[in-house]
C-alpha cells in the first residue's frame, strides 16, 4: 500500500533528510586507508544519536550495524567489522539510514579511499549521473518505469550495468514502503506518480555483470563476476509542483542541475 503524504509530513522528513546528509558528509570526510569499517559504523551511530534520531538500519530483519558499508565488489549491505580495514585504492559504498520524530531518512554515496583508479572514479560519477537522470524522471504524471529506463540508459550507455536484484522503495513513517522501484524498465510502464509519493532510489552500478551473489553472512550482496559496484541514494518527495525534492540532499536545484545539463557539463 502506498502512502500520500501531506506538506506538514514531508517536512519532518525533509529534517530527517537534513540531518542524514549532514551525517554521511562527515563519515565521507573521514574514510581514510587503514581505518575499519566498525570505526566508521560508530562514528555513524554517535552522530545520529547526538541529533536525538535513531539508526533505522541497527536491528532491522537483524542487521547488527548503523550503517551498511561495502567495498569495491560488495554491492550492498555490508556489515561493519573490525577485520574489513580499508585499503589504499578501494572504494566504499556506504548506506545509511534515521529515524528523527517518526519519520525515515535513507541515503547512500560511493567514496574513493586514498588514491583509486581513474576508472573507479568514472563508475562513482556515473553511478551519480544515473541517480539524477532517474531522480529528474520521477515527476507527477510520469510512470516507474520512467525513472528505471533513465537509470538504465546512462549506465549502459557508459558501459555498465544495473544491478537488476534490488531495488529503490517507497519511504516514510517505515523504512520500506510500495512501491518498489526498479533502476531498470521501459518508459510508460508501471504505477504512474503523483504528488505526496515519498521514495528511495538508489542506482546501483556495477563496471561489469549485474548478476550478484550473497556472502555466507546472508547480507553482503557482491558482483558475481568480482567487478567493481558502486551506489547511490537520496530520499525524495514529489512536491505540490510535482516536482521531485531532494530531501537528503539540502539545497539542491533542479533548475541549476537542468541549466548544467544543457552546458553538457
Amino acid at each position: 500500500m502506498i502512502t500520500i503524504k501531506n506538506a506538514e509530513q514531508i517536512a519532518k522528513m525533509r529534517e530527517a533528510g537534513a540531518l542524514l546528509y549532514e551525517v554521511l558528509q562527515k563519515l565521507r570526510e573521514v574514510v581514510r586507508p587503514g581505518m575499519n569499517t566498525m570505526e566508521l559504523d560508530v562514528y555513524a551511530q554517535r552522530l545520529i544519536r547526538q541529533h536525538h534520531a535513531e539508526p533505522s538500519f541497527l536491528g532491522y530483519e537483524g542487521f547488527p550495524g548503523s550503517i551498511c558499508a561495502s567495498p569495491d565488489d560488495m554491492v550492498v549491505h555490508g556489515i561493519p567489522s573490525e577485520t574489513m580495514v580499508l585499503r589504499e585504492g578501494s572504494i566504499l559504498s556506504i548506506d545509511c539510514g534515521l529515524v528523527l520524530d517518526g519519520w525515515q531518512a535513507d541515503s547512500a554515496l560511493t567514496v574513493p579511499v586514498g588514491e583509486v583508479s581513474a576508472e573507479a572514479l568514472r563508475l562513482i560519477a556515473v553511478t551519480e549521473e544515473c541517480f539524477f537522470a532517474g531522480a529528474r524522471a520521477a515527476v507527477a504524471g510520469n510512470r516507474l518505469g520512467d525513472i528505471g529506463s533513465a537509470v538504465q540508459t546512462v549506465a549502459e550507455r557508459n558501459g555498465y550495468s544495473v544491478v537488476r536484484d534490488l531495488t529503490g522503495h517507497g519511504i516514510g513513517r517505515e523504512m520500506h514502503e510500495d512501491p518498489a522501484v526498479f533502476n531498470f524498465g521501459t518508459p510508460g510502464h508501471g504505477l504512474r506518480m503523483r504528488s505526496g509519493m515519498t521514495i528511495a532510489i538508489e542506482p546501483m552500478i556495477s563496471a561489469g555483470t549485474w548478476r550478484v551473489q550473497t556472502d555466507d553472512d546472508g547480507w553482503g550482496v557482491r558482483t558475481a563476476d568480482g567487478s567493481l559496484a558502486s551506489h547511490y541514494e537520496h530520499t525524495l518527495a514529489i512536491g505540490e509542483d510535482g516536482l521531485p525534492e531532494l530531501l537528503t540532499l539540502p539545497g539542491f536545484s533542479w533548475a541549476a542541475w537542468d541549466a548544467q545539463q544543457a552546458k553538457g557539463e
